[in-house]
C-alpha cells in the first residue's frame, strides 16, 4: 500500500515526537548499568513527561510572555528541522527543498535562543548563568558546525541534506574519504557538547557548577517544563539523525512510500539511534567530567578537526 506523500512526511516529525523520550531513556539506562546501578525504567521519560503536564504551571512574577511562549516555539522549531532532513526517506519530501542543513541549523539555534531570552526573562541567577554559558559556547560551536557543512559542501557540490546522504550511500569510498571523516568526528564531538554528555555538564543533576542545558528552564513548572525536557530529547534526536542519515550510515531508509517500507525505516532509524545512544553513554561513562573554563579546548579540537577537513580536501587529496 502507498502512502501519501503528505502522511510520510508528517510521520517523519511524529517519529521524533514520540521516539525522541524513548532514545534518552534507553541512555539513561544503559549509563545506569554501567555505573553499576539498577537504573530507571526506559520509558521514565514518558511517565515523567506525564507527571510534568499535569502539574500546575507557574511564572516568575515581572516575567513577560516570552517566558510562556518560549516552549512551545522551541518545540515547534524542533518538529521544523525533521521536515528538512532525511528521517525516513531517501527520496527527499515536497518540504525538503524548502531548506538546506544551513536552514535547519538556523532553526535550532532559534530555539536555544528564545530559550535563553526566556531565561534572561525569569531574574533567577542560575537560569541567567545557564543562559548566558549556552550562549558563550555556542559563539564556538557554531562555526564548527558550520566549518563540517562547508567541508561536506564541498565534496559533494551541496549542503542540501537529501543529496549529502545520497552521495554518501553512492559509494563506500565516500564514507571513508579522509575530509568525511574529519568532518563527521567533529559533528560528533559538536553533538556530545550540544546533548550534554561531555565535557563538563551533568545533565541529570543540578549541580549549580557544571548546568548548561538544565540550568536554562530551572524556572519554568508544569507543561512549560514539560515542553523544554521533550524539546530537549527532540533536539538530541535530530542531531542524532543527521549524524547518521546525512553523514556515517544512511541506509535503511525507504526509497518508496511504500507502507511496509515506511514501517522498516522506523525501525532502523530507532535502532541506530538506540546504538549510537549507547556509544554515548559509554564515552560518557568512560571519562570524568572537566572543568567548566575546558569546554573552550574541547570545542576548539572539534573546531580544529573541521579545519583539518577543509584543508584534506584542497592540499590533501581528502
Amino acid at each position: 500500500m502507498m502512502l501519501p506523500i503528505p502522511l510520510v512526511q508528517t510521520l517523519q516529525s511524529l517519529t521524533v515526537l514520540v521516539a525522541a523520550p524513548g532514545v534518552s531513556g534507553v541512555i539513561a539506562r544503559v549509563e545506569a548499568r554501567l555505573q553499576g546501578r539498577r537504573g530507571p525504567r526506559v520509558l521514565q521519560p514518558y511517565y515523567d513527561l506525564g507527571k510534568f503536564f499535569r502539574k500546575e504551571a507557574l511564572a516568575p512574577y515581572g516575567a513577560s510572555w516570552v517566558f510562556l511562549v518560549a516552549p512551545l516555539l522551541a518545540v515547534a522549531c524542533y518538529l521544523t528541522v525533521p521536515l528538512l532532513i532525511p528521517v525516513l526517506t531517501t527520496y527527499p519530501l515536497p518540504l525538503g527543498y524548502m531548506g538546506d542543513i544551513l536552514g535547519g541549523g538556523f532553526i535550532l539555534a532559534l530555539a536555544s535562543f528564545v530559550i535563553a531570552v526566556a531565561a534572561a526573562e525569569t531574574g533567577s541567577p542560575y537560569a541567567q548563568m545557564g543562559a548566558s554559558r549556552a550562549k558563550t559556547f555556542a559563539a564556538i560551536t557554531e562555526p564548527v558546525v558550520l566549518f563540517v557543512v562547508f567541508t561536506v559542501a564541498l565534496v559533494t557540490g551541496t549542503d542540501l541534506p537529501y543529496a549529502l546522504g545520497e552521495t554518501v550511500r553512492s559509494s563506500a569510498e565516500q564514507i571513508v574519504r579522509p575530509a568525511h571523516l574529519l568532518g563527521a568526528a567533529a559533528l560528533f564531538m559538536v553533538i556530545l557538547y550540544e546533548t550534554g554528555r561531555i565535557p563538563v555538564e551533568t545533565h541529570t543533576g543540578t549541580n549549580e557548577f557544571g548546568m548548561i542545558e538544565e540550568a536554562r528552564g530551572f524556572e519554568h513548572s508544569g507543561p512549560y517544563f514539560a515542553m523544554l525536557r521533550w524539546g530537549s530529547a527532540m533536539k538530541q534526536m535530530v542531531l542524532f539523525v543527521i549524524l547518521l542519515n546525512v553523514f556515517i550510515a544512511p541506509w535503511g531508509m525507504a526509497s518508496t512510500a511504500r507502507a511496509g517500507q515506511v514501517g522498516i525505516a522506523i525501525v532502523a532509524l530507532l535502532v541506530k539511534c538506540v546504538l549510537l545512544g549507547v556509544v554515548i553513554a559509554v564515552i560518557d561513562d568512560s571519562f570524568a567530567k572537566l572543568r567548566l573554563f575546558k569546554i573552550t579546548e574541547f570545542v576548539a579540537a572539534a573546531f580544529l578537526l573541521a579545519v583539518l577537513a577543509v584543508l584534506t580536501l584542497y592540499f590533501g587529496g581528502g
